[in-house]
């Protein structure tokens, strides 16, 4: 099993920053892929970013293009999201999940692992 912890949610103004970090425990050896995704309420979880574990390769949304980077630390087994410019948005829970295979772009269902989310709140 892996267990996922994510941390650095809170709230900010429009066009702040904001980073997550995402620690990984347990068989994190069988982990390829790790992603974020979030979910404002009401709405479906959509994809945000992925990156391999091992590659470095990585994926994002069209909306997030250009303004989050996710990157990893192997040996922290951590993964982050540096937000910038953010845009007012309601509140959103941002979700980290880990795949068991190479999976760009990271699907929810995909996922095998996830952390119970953080959330994310930008205001105008």
């Amino acid at each position: 099993q892996v267990q996922l912890a994510e941390s650095g949610g809170g709230l900010e103004q429009a066009g702040g920053s904001l980073k997550l970090a995402c620690e990984a425990s347990g068989r994190i050896d069988s982990i390829y892929t790790m992603g974020w995704f979030r979910q404002a309420p009401g709405k479906e979880r959509q994809f945000v970013a992925a990156i391999k574990k091992w590659a470095g390769s990585t994926v994002y949304a069209d909306s997030v293009k250009g303004r989050f980077t996710i990157s990893r630390d192997n040996a922290e087994n951590t993964v982050y999201l540096q937000m910038n410019s953010l845009a007012p948005a309601a509140p959103a829970v941002y979700s980290c999940a880990a795949a068991q295979r190479v999976l760009l772009p990271l699907t929810t269902a995909g996922s095998d692992y996830w952390g119970p989310g953080t959330q994310v709140t930008v205001s105008s």
